[in-house]
């Protein structure tokens, strides 16, 4: 049903981005017409964010954003390639022209939509929380006074600190935080929601849970080239995020991946399904 409704979603789109050239002389749509000319798009995502984006055991990528990526070109009916970004180059990459399209765990940040197109809405959020061992907090206030385990200049630390009274225990990175925390050194480890249901989803972190409810949610989103975000190529991702959620897909590949649910996208959900054909 999702390539039906996308092949639908495509045609509308297309249209209504010839219009948009007919009527704003400035849109730019290059980037767009390339993926078509060549009958292949290029999209950066991560290849060290399990479960998002990961090479499994013979190295191929897969992941929640790798077939997110694959519905992209299924849409189009192109050819796919991905490229392995980080977080350091994923909107370099976008600008310099090797890659057409990013997904790739980028919050989205004011300063960052100055640089690179963010078409709406948002596909993915994610926020504060804990990893603990289970069974020992179950709430925000049960950090109280407790040794809590952060990295270093995480601004985590700080909110957690004064909201709750937990006594931060910053490390260097996460490797240490995380070692600490298994040491029983802490009773809790501060961090991104995403990154920790990364950990659970590994399958090294079975005795641990994520208990408490995420704050301080932050949006994720993907990106076209800047001059390209008001025409056919933003429009159309535009087009592909609202039926991702209006269909459930990514409540689907939560299940797959096996990622903690998200209130999220059961709200976006609900928003959007009142629109589903019948």
């Amino acid at each position: 049903m999702f390539g039906k409704v996308s092949r639908i979603t495509l045609s509308a789109l297309v249209a209504a981005g010839f219009a948009l050239m007919a009527t704003q002389a400035d849109a730019a749509n290059d980037r767009f017409k390339k993926v078509l000319e060549r009958g292949k798009i290029v999209i950066g995502v991560k290849a060290d964010y399990k479960p998002w984006g990961f090479r499994d055991s013979s190295g191929a990528l897969v992941g929640m954003e790798i077939d997110m990526a694959k519905d992209v070109a299924k849409a189009l009916g192109v050819k796919l390639e991905m490229v392995p970004v980080q977080s350091s180059n994923r909107m370099q990459f976008l600008q310099q022209g090797k890659i057409d399209l990013m997904i790739a765990t980028m919050s989205d940040k004011a300063n960052r939509r100055k640089v690179v197109g963010v078409p709406d809405p948002n596909y993915y959020t994610s926020g504060t929380n804990v990893l603990a061992k289970k069974g020992v907090v179950s709430k925000w206030t049960d950090l109280k006074g407790k040794p809590v385990c952060g990295k270093q200049g995480a601004f985590y630390n700080k909110q957690v600190s004064k909201n709750y009274g937990a006594k931060i225990v910053a490390f260097v990175g996460n490797a240490e935080a995380k070692q600490a925390l298994r040491d029983g050194k802490c009773i809790a480890w501060v961090y991104d929601d995403s990154s920790i249901m990364a950990d659970l989803a590994s399958g090294d972190w079975n005795d641990y849970e994520m208990p408490m409810n995420t704050e301080d949610d932050t949006p994720w989103a993907l990106a076209v080239p800047l001059e390209e975000k008001s025409g056919i190529w933003g429009n159309f991702m535009s087009g592909m995020i609202y039926n991702w959620h209006r269909t459930g897909r990514l409540i689907e590949l939560e299940k797959k991946w096996g990622i903690q649910p998200t209130q999220y996208l059961v709200d976006m959900n609900k928003k959007f399904k009142a629109y589903q054909p019948k």
